[in-house]
């Protein structure tokens, strides 16, 4: 057991087990006051203060201590540091209708190593325990009244998505925060394997695919992580998750000035999408320094490879939307999280 395992994200039964012989309503309390948006096990009044001491001798309230914050217009984004020592990000987007997404971290670092991506120029840490990915949504919670959930931080979820699967138990039970899981988004480079797992046991949640290109050859270059999970064994597998959950499908292209931007780059996309449910999401590179390409810089789409490149999807018969870009000045744009030192 670690040091001091903590307690926010466990699941009622799990609680009761873990705090036998104390009996099964002081687990209910700690649960209820964890879902309410207590602070701390000082602020539990219903419970008596030597458990309380007892409680917080052996326990985290909330995995991870926030350590840094920085906020834009629409954008918090949250430093974390683990007990370990160890520091990952999370974010609170604000959209045009006011709501709030907490956008969570699976993973420190990430072993996918997108060329593009600054988490992926980290390398892999270790799988965040569910107690930290919920302790996420917790801390902003404190901040900010959290609607919505995106799984689109750090890491690449389908390869830690035993831990995630309690995590999102803990968000969607009903007795507790309950999360409908229409508003839950798990965003993955396409790990054939585990959308295949999460076709056959779930969860129901919502899916998008970081596609990048329908060019198999350039995406293994991108997207080193796709060589393991080539474009045709994908497409099998996502015909597969819709024929069982019957959901339309989000491919997110993120584009690369003068790299995946043409229209050849668009037909392709088109083409792998053909026969699913999809809507394209189309994401502008967000700058972040010293990335490379072979052996060139990366850089920000123009207007027109943007605008040519969805008017193709669009004569094609697709849903396109564009996400703009939000939180880029603290770094907490798409691609852009990475934090080296707590502020």
């Amino acid at each position: 057991m670690r040091a001091k395992p903590a307690l926010a994200g466990l699941l009622p039964g799990e609680l009761k087990e873990l705090l036998a012989p104390h009996p099964a309503y002081r687990s209910a309390q700690i649960y209820k006051a964890i879902c309410s948006g207590s602070q701390g096990f000082e602020h539990i009044s219903s419970l008596p203060l030597a458990l309380r001491k007892e409680l917080s001798d052996k326990y985290s309230f909330i995995a991870g201590r926030p350590a840094s914050q920085l906020m834009d217009q629409d954008t918090l984004k949250l430093g974390i540091v683990l007990e370990d020592g160890l520091i990952i990000e999370c974010l609170m987007l604000r959209d045009g209708k006011d709501r709030k997404t907490a956008c969570l971290s699976t993973q420190a670092g990430c072993p996918a190593g997108c060329v593009f991506c600054k988490t992926g120029s980290l390398g892999f840490k270790r799988n965040l325990l569910a107690e930290e990915i919920a302790g996420q949504f917790l801390h902003l919670r404190m901040m900010h009244e959290i609607s919505h959930i995106v799984i689109m931080g750090m890491g690449e979820p389908l390869l830690n998505l035993g831990e995630l699967r309690k995590a999102l138990a803990f968000f969607m039970d009903k007795e507790g925060l309950n999360i409908s899981k229409r508003r839950i988004t798990l965003s993955t480079c396409g790990i054939i394997k585990g959308i295949d797992d999460i076709t056959r046991a779930g969860p129901d949640i919502r899916l998008a695919i970081s596609l990048v290109t329908g060019i198999g050859e350039l995406r293994d270059k991108l997207m080193p992580i796709s060589r393991d999970n080539p474009l045709p064994r994908l497409k099998d597998a996502l015909i597969n998750y819709q024929k069982k959950h019957k959901k339309r499908i989000t491919l997110e292209i993120v584009l690369l000035g003068g790299i995946n931007t043409g229209i050849i780059h668009a037909g392709a996309a088109a083409d792998f999408a053909k026969g699913l449910d999809v809507v394209f999401n189309l994401i502008s590179w967000n700058h972040v320094e010293a990335l490379m390409f072979e052996d060139m810089p990366l850089g920000t789409p123009s207007e027109s490879e943007v605008n040519d490149f969805a008017a193709l999807l669009k004569s094609r018969g697709f849903n396109v939307t564009r996400r703009y870009e939000k939180g880029s000045a603290i770094q907490g744009a798409c691609g852009q999280l990475g934090v080296l030192e707590v502020q």
